[in-house]
């Protein structure tokens, strides 16, 4: 039953997936398309290498890939869908319209940053360290549109009070009506209790797991030859094999919903909609809440809505009558510069008009004897309406004037806040490689064993899990291991005993007592030996084998 439904929703995808290819191909859009077909092909990548993974770590970024990966490609489709519902919606707009309804709000630029998330431990968990340790592998998955980011990986246990994600996420082509959705996803860590050993505790396991006669035959297995393999007597490091890598699972954990209300200059709080369970393996006591700041800047607060020369018409005049001004309008201001290289150097403005979201602008009509017409301005300052006249040095340069005016007002109540002031927009810093897993499974499959200097390999590894340096001298755990070295025991032979050779012996009394006497000849009678050959230093005494 259960492989029947797998393949039935594996059918069920293809089909989505192939409908989503279809919109894509209908619609012409390029940008999307390849975008969709990175996301299906980086997927299936992922897919093939999880079986293939031997580390923790590997494991579990290739599982927060293809969840990133169904998230784009649900994003692309949906994102699909709707520029195919606005194409449907603009053919069957009437054409007799008003100009106001074609208007568009400039995009604009969200950054979320700092973002931290409290936890709630129980007493006995976080003050008494009391109960098994529980670890969980977190990360934030955060959307605008189509467009998906995700934060670096984080490992959570009882000893953090909150979840930090340092950096800023930025997203560059978000418009007034964003959702930004923020997703807290949580995989669970399989033995979680085996990492909070100290080194005393490791050194104790070390001496109960190789024990007299583990270590004898492990011994005996690394004896031989210099050029052998360490499995058959070889001098090289013998690496035990490591457990089977368990795959993990990310599960949805909390999300929230974040548009142009919450944008701030600030550090906001935040709600979390918890999406798990207590008995979720997954489980993290969120406290429900979230800190963060985002902020937001639209292009129009940067780029210039229109530049030109304008003449500053005074009150009650028929004309201009000041010099021409290079007026640039941009942001909650109109800035006015004596010329283009001022304002090019970034000088101060001669004039600032006011430009806000209640700010009136009409059109100034030209009167008689040849007055050019121009854009009257109007803002309220202390309950009183002050109006400066703007004099274009042609008609179609001012209605230029007055269009653009009408789309910058039309995106500064679009984005109300945002252009009060200029928001401070951080840069992401570059992304770090992920943090490597602490080692799982038991000390045996840890341990890696160099027969040419067992006591400094062993030391290595109490010193990198224990974390303080190696301190110069014995290590403190050799007194474990003190004791007559242990020789394997050999079958009693049953040869007759062996003798030295007569070189051997004469060397033996040689280092006794002196050279030995020579032999007498059992011919002489007279009792005067013969002069013998001339005596030779006795060879070196030869060193038994054992």
């Amino acid at each position: 039953m259960e492989v029947g439904g797998g393949r039935r929703l594996r059918i069920l995808e293809d089909l989505n997936m192939l409908y989503i290819r279809q919109i894509a191909a209908s619609i012409q859009e390029p940008e999307l398309q390849r975008a969709l077909e990175r996301a299906l092909r980086v997927r299936e990548g992922a897919r093939r290498l999880l079986p293939a993974c031997s580390r923790p770590e590997q494991a579990l970024e290739t599982t927060k890939t293809l969840v990133l990966c169904d998230a784009r490609v649900v994003a692309a489709g949906g994102e699909l869908q709707r520029r195919q519902e606005a194409r449907l919606r603009g053919a069957r707009r009437p054409s007799d319209a008003g100009p106001g309804a074609e208007r568009v709000p400039c995009r604009g630029t969200v950054c979320i940053s700092d973002l931290r998330i409290p936890l709630m431990w129980k007493d006995t968990e976080y003050f008494r360290n009391k109960g098994e340790l529980h670890r969980c592998a977190v990360f934030l998955l955060l959307q605008v549109g189509a467009e998906i980011h995700d934060t670096p990986t984080v490992l959570v246990d009882r000893t953090l009070t909150d979840i930090c994600f340092e950096g800023a996420v930025l997203f560059s082509e978000a418009g007034p009506d964003f959702e930004l959705k923020v997703e807290l996803y949580s995989a669970g860590l399989p033995g979680g209790g085996a990492q909070g050993s100290t080194p005393k505790k490791l050194a104790t396991r070390l001496s109960t797991s190789l024990g007299r006669s583990s270590g004898r035959r492990a011994r005996a297995a690394m004896e031989g030859g210099p050029g052998s393999p360490p499995g058959t007597g070889g001098t090289g490091a013998l690496l035990l094999p490591p457990p089977g890598v368990p795959c993990p699972r990310f599960q949805l954990l909390a999300h929230a919903a974040l548009s142009l209300a919450q944008v701030h200059d600030g550090f906001r709080t935040h709600d979390l909609v918890i999406a798990a369970d207590e008995q979720s393996p997954c489980w993290v006591p969120l406290y429900g809440r979230m800190c963060c700041r985002l902020a937001a800047r639209p292009s129009c607060m940067d780029t210039p809505a229109a530049t030109g020369t304008l003449r500053l018409q005074a009150p009650g005049a028929e004309g201009p009558s000041g010099p021409p001004l290079f007026c640039v309008l941009r942001g909650p201001g109109l800035l006015c510069y004596g010329s283009a290289g001022e304002a090019e150097a970034g000088r101060e403005p001669t004039l600032t008009i006011a430009v806000t979201k209640d700010t009136r602008v009409r059109a100034v009509e030209s009167g008689g004897r040849g007055q050019p017409p121009g854009v009257a301005v109007t803002n309220r300052l202390g309950g009183e309406e002050v109006t400066h006249a703007l004099v274009a040095e042609s008609a179609a340069e001012a209605q230029r004037w007055l269009e653009a005016f009408g789309q910058h007002l039309f995106d500064l109540a679009q984005w109300k806040q945002c252009c009060e002031e200029l928001m401070r927009i951080e840069e992401p810093p570059p992304r770090r490689p992920p943090v490597p897993l602490p080692p799982q499974g038991s000390l045996y499959h840890q341990t890696a064993i160099d027969p040419s200097d067992d006591i400094a390999a062993v030391t290595d590894i109490l010193t990198r899990h224990g974390g303080a340096p190696r301190a110069p001298g014995p290590p403190p755990w050799l007194s474990l291991f003190e004791g007559p070295p242990l020789r394997s025991p050999s079958p009693p032979r049953r040869s007759r005993p062996r003798t030295l050779s007569l070189d051997a012996r004469l060397g033996t009394l040689k280092g006794r007592g002196g050279p030995p006497k020579p032999p007498h000849s059992s011919s002489s009678s007279s009792g005067s030996s013969s002069p013998g050959p001339p005596q030779r230093d006795p060879p070196r005494p030869l060193q038994s084998r054992v």
